[in-house]
């Protein structure tokens, strides 16, 4: 069982909800980003996704944008973030989900990738321009290395999408709470509760919903729909505007998901 399936299984065996941050590694710099995740850590966190910097970032909004070309212009790339996450295993053992985009991978190498990653400590990727039905050698490659592949589904998911999903993720399913980007501004459908429902039809796997969640009260709403919370742009928003009331806020999510 992959360390982000363990933690899962403690959290459902005690009915309680996972609490899911997103921050993008180098923004502002590596060094506040180890600061930002033992934060996490200590606030209630139960694992991390870290965004590594991408020139296109097609699924994120201009917050996470801003972001990424900010840790690119002081060279952050994906072999950096892998290093990075090798160092700070010294330091932390809360699960690690890198979220990026096809291109480094591919770039990269799916194999030397995901033998690296897992080599360094990172416990799973997210890529959301990559389907699984694209994805093959990437996840026959993870189940091997016990590195799990996470893959998202939307409001507008057919059932034939869903099926593949639930068969190939690993960890658990990513449901994309509105159609659009990151940061957006979240308005619930009454259908989600149903949406999820029907997910649950062909899988028993975990789902956390993300995208546009800012506020503890939206964390809260989600949180009794799902099995986890993901809060990424208000985040990466208050680190990179050197928020002095971020450790509260994270506090703030953590109460009102459990």
């Amino acid at each position: 069982m992959s360390s982000i399936s363990r933690t899962y299984k403690k959290i459902l065996k005690k009915n309680g909800k996972a609490f899911i941050p997103y921050i993008m590694a180098g923004c502002p710099d590596m060094q506040r980003t180890s600061e930002i995740i033992r934060l996490l850590e200590d606030c209630g966190a139960d694992m991390i996704e870290l965004g590594v910097p991408f020139s296109d970032p097609l699924a994120d909004g201009p917050t996470i944008q801003k972001a990424s070309q900010r840790a690119l212009e002081q060279g952050v790339t994906l072999s950096t973030v892998i290093d990075f996450v090798r160092h700070l295993r010294n330091q932390t053992r809360i699960p690690l989900i890198l979220m990026t985009y096809y291109n480094p991978v591919s770039r990269y190498g799916d194999g030397r990738f995901v033998a690296d990653a897992s080599a360094a400590g990172v416990n799973g990727v997210i890529i959301p321009d990559l389907p699984p039905d694209e994805a093959s050698d990437l996840i026959r490659r993870s189940k091997t290395a016990g590195f799990d592949t996470i893959f998202l589904l939307a409001p507008t998911s057919t059932e034939d999408r869903i099926k593949r999903v639930a068969k190939a993720t690993t960890g658990f399913i990513y449901y994309v709470s509105i159609t659009g980007i990151t940061g957006s501004r979240l308005s619930l459908d009454p259908a989600i509760a149903e949406h999820i429902k029907n997910i649950r039809r062909f899988s028993d796997k975990p789902i956390s919903i993300g995208f546009g969640i800012t506020t503890p009260e939206e964390a809260s709403t989600v949180a009794r729909l799902a099995d986890g919370v993901i809060v990424g742009s208000a985040i990466v928003k208050r680190v990179e505007d050197s928020d002095e009331h971020l450790k509260e806020y994270i506090l703030s999510l953590r109460k009102a998901i459990q």
